[in-house]
């Protein structure tokens, strides 16, 4: 299985409830149990995936493009600054299936829910449920995201 999902470096400590809009800051390290050696820390399948797609979220569009990868990220940035409404919360939702279309991983979006944080508008949390390629496992994703800087 990891040939078709890969191997990556760990970049981001919380995959279930990530709610920074910094990409990994720093790589993540373990402690080997057999050696007590440190090495860097990795990520296979599922956790591969989730730590991919939410960097993709976290990655304005066309910020790769001089690496290559114009259309790599998402447009959610687009919406720093605008008022949590109904419409805007459609527009991230709309902008997060964009991101997810240009996954190859993901065979199937069950769903995307934007929600407003009750104790704090200028949060939306964005629950994502998929079914990624070669597992019968349906992967959830949420992904807080903050409108104001």
């Amino acid at each position: 299985m990891n040939q078709r999902w890969g191997t990556d470096l760990r970049l981001l400590t919380n995959l279930e409830q990530q709610n920074e809009r910094d990409r990994g800051r720093d790589l993540s390290i373990i402690e080997r149990q057999t050696t007590g050696q440190v090495d860097l820390d990795t990520l296979t399948e599922l956790d591969n995936l989730r730590q991919a797609l939410l960097l993709r979220f976290l990655t304005p569009v066309g910020e790769l493009e001089a690496l290559g990868h114009p259309d790599y990220g998402s447009r959610l940035f687009d919406l720093i600054g605008e008022p949590n409404t109904p419409t805007n919360r459609n527009r991230a939702k709309m902008y997060v299936l964009q991101a997810l279309t240009q996954e190859p991983r993901v065979a199937e979006v069950l769903s995307v829910d934007v929600t407003t944080r009750p104790t704090d508008r200028s949060r939306i949390d964005i629950d994502v449920r998929l079914k990624p390629i070669t597992v019968d496992t349906v992967l959830n994703l949420v992904f807080p995201f903050f409108l104001e800087q």
